[in-house]
């Protein structure tokens, strides 16, 4: 197994990057390529103690960067010699099993459509991360940012890879299938929600997925279903907003518990189980999002990944490969 970073991708490359490919090869013992600006690597490298290069990691040279304010619609032409177009290359031509990135979700989306290519028959390829529920299980939510603007087939289509994704990397056998809606009764939405319902309910009863219905935003997290569908432009406000209240009832709990002599010492006392709720809701665990519908493992990890978040996109890279999704 050989996954390609992109080295040069996210608020704190090249150092999350590097740092977090070079923890995932020591736990797994992968092997990765880090492409980007060598020199900068290798300094990275030298500034952690790390001198000569680790067993399973090459380097491969590129000189230029995607800017998150590159238009995605250019990059792969404009910048030919960048650490994510050259990764992707790779990709494409085989020389790895999947790729990483915390750069430009556009660009990165772009890259994976021209270079390595949607799978044959899908439209768009959906973003699709892997939220904790109630229930002790995942909720996969696709699509969460790739595609602002869909039509009914876009998401009956985003139903099927998704429900092929929950089967591969989750386990489950039969997943259930909603509708993300105001509502959860059939006639709730609007006219997108109304005819992506119908294609729905018809491919649940042709035996092609277990569609369960529209879902609300409220039972998202409650395990009602295993695989919510939505556009882009909904999931991703629904994904944030999920993290929005996450944070905040982390930092209300922690005031809490620091406000006095007795709550300090209730949170001694919780403080083990504390620490579970932390990791559960914190989006470094998640590491990073697959882009379904693309015929080889693409991975977008967050723009402000730091090194656990990079190891944790590396882990779920590889697992995606190795399951055959």
């Amino acid at each position: 197994m050989k996954l390609i970073i992109d080295a040069m991708g996210g608020d704190n490359a090249p150092e999350a990057a590097v740092l977090g490919a070079l923890d995932a090869v020591k736990e797994t013992g992968t092997e990765v390529i880090l492409v980007g600006q060598a020199e900068k690597i290798l300094e990275v490298m030298g500034s952690h103690g790390i001198n000569d290069l680790p067993e399973g990691v090459e380097i491969m040279g590129a000189d230029d960067v995607v800017d998150m304010h590159d238009d995605p619609a250019t990059v792969i032409h404009k910048r030919k010699n960048s650490s994510m177009v050259v990764g992707l290359k790779l990709l494409a031509d085989g020389k790895g099993d999947a790729f990483v990135s915390a750069g430009s979700t556009g660009a990165l989306l772009t890259g994976a459509t021209l270079l390595v290519k949607r799978v044959k028959g899908i439209r768009r390829a959906a973003m699709a991360p892997s939220m904790p529920n109630k229930k002790g299980g995942k909720t996969v939510i696709c699509d969460c940012g790739a595609n602002a603007e869909c039509t009914p087939e876009f998401l009956l289509q985003f139903g099927l890879v998704g429900s092929a994704y929950a089967r591969k990397q989750l386990g489950i056998q039969q997943p259930r299938v909603g509708l993300l809606n105001i509502g959860a009764e059939e006639e709730k939405g609007d006219t997108l929600r109304h005819e992506t319902y119908a294609l729905l309910k018809e491919a649940g009863e042709a035996g092609r997925i277990h569609f369960i219905g529209n879902v609300e935003a409220n039972e998202a997290m409650m395990g009602t279903a295993d695989v919510i569908v939505t556009d882009g432009f909904t999931g991703n406000v629904m994904l944030k907003t999920m993290e929005g209240v996450g944070k905040f009832l982390l930092k209300s709990l922690k005031e809490m518990f620091l406000s006095s002599t007795k709550t300090k010492l209730a949170a001694g006392l919780v403080k083990g189980d504390l620490g579970q709720m932390k990791k559960l809701l914190d989006p470094s665990e998640v590491g990073g999002t697959p882009f379904l519908g693309i015929q080889k493992p693409v991975i977008k990890a967050h723009g402000g990944s730091n090194a656990r978040a990079i190891e944790n996109a590396v882990l779920r890279a590889k697992e995606y490969a190795e399951n055959g999704v």
